[in-house]
């Protein structure tokens, strides 16, 4: 066995396992308690995470002041990637904090992280994200996993790969509907079978976020707000902010210059706002109001007390 251990503090800007990894950013990651999405507040959990990234078992947790980390390999270089941990968080949101909603929901959960998930699992885990909630896409991708993924014995454990492009292009649509993706199962079957021909997917990986994101909603079920997610939590485009119904009357709200009828003029806007790391921003208001005030609360109150 393979293991390390990475200080918090050596982390500009620090760390937050939890907040990174059940703020709806990956479904990649089985919580060893099982309590998934359960804890209130969703920060600062001790508990070991784990998923296989690369063909490797990765296990992590953060307890007293460390991130300590097991696998099959070594793994410390794929583990600051995918965690981002390499991010300059405190440089990132400097100017930011001005604004005093962002220094709330920084304040409350300093050191969450944008991951970088494998970009099929990614693409695959937010065409399921349409009108559900996280806990319900999270346990979709990991029923999906246990399915149809490879499996790695890994200290006297299973542990299950995400599927293949190959493996989900074989499919019929009855077997994902069976497992209750309604709608979206052709659309992952389809994607499936575009990607399965390139399984590095590098034409869907661009430099330029504007070129990137128009050229996956080529994809199937893929229109602009999961081509954000995933040109923000697979490709590494943190000026990406997806805008999903929430995040749009959350904008309306709180920033209601930048708030446009359509999708392209809003995060245009909301892109010169918060400048080339509007993602970040994005995802730590996400978190913060989400717990705060609920998905369906009143988020006006939430204005009024940081005012």
């Amino acid at each position: 066995m393979n293991s390390g251990i990475i200080s918090d503090s050596s982390l500009s800007g620090g760390l937050d396992l939890q907040a990174t990894l059940e703020s709806g950013q990956t479904y990649l990651w089985d919580r060893d308690d099982g309590n998934d999405y359960v804890d209130s507040g969703l920060s600062g959990g001790t508990s070991w995470y784990s998923a296989i990234i690369d063909g490797n078992v990765i296990r992590v947790r953060q307890i007293g002041g460390k991130l300590e980390w097991e696998s099959n390999a070594e793994v410390e270089g794929t583990i600051r990637r995918v965690l981002g941990l390499n991010d300059d968080l405190n440089e990132i949101m400097k100017e930011n904090l001005k604004d005093p909603l962002v220094d709330a929901a920084y304040t409350k959960y300093k050191g969450m992280r944008i991951v970088r998930d494998p970009f099929f699992a990614c693409v695959v885990s937010f065409i399921c994200s349409s009108q559900m909630r996280v806990e319900r896409i999270f346990r979709m991708q990991q029923k999906l996993r246990r399915e149809y993924g490879e499996k790695i014995r890994f200290e006297g454990k299973e542990y299950y790969e995400y599927p293949k492009p190959s493996k989900l292009a074989s499919l019929k649509e009855s077997n994902l509907r069976k497992m209750g993706f309604g709608y979206r199962a052709p659309y992952v079957i389809e994607t499936a079978k575009i990607l399965e021909k390139n399984e590095m997917c590098t034409s869907y990986i661009l430099e330029d976020y504007e070129q990137n994101r128009s050229k996956l909603t080529e994809l199937k079920g893929v229109g602009e707000k999961v081509a954000d997610c995933i040109c923000l939590f697979s490709i590494g485009h943190l000026e990406a902010v997806p805008l999903d119904t929430w995040i749009r009357s959350t904008i309306k709200i709180h920033y209601p210059s930048c708030y446009h009828k359509s999708y392209q003029d809003t995060s245009k806007s909301i892109r010169n706002k918060f400048g080339p790391y509007a993602g970040y921003v994005q995802t730590y208001i996400f978190h913060y109001l989400r717990h705060e005030a609920g998905m369906t609360g009143n988020i006006e109150s939430i204005d009024k007390r940081n005012k």
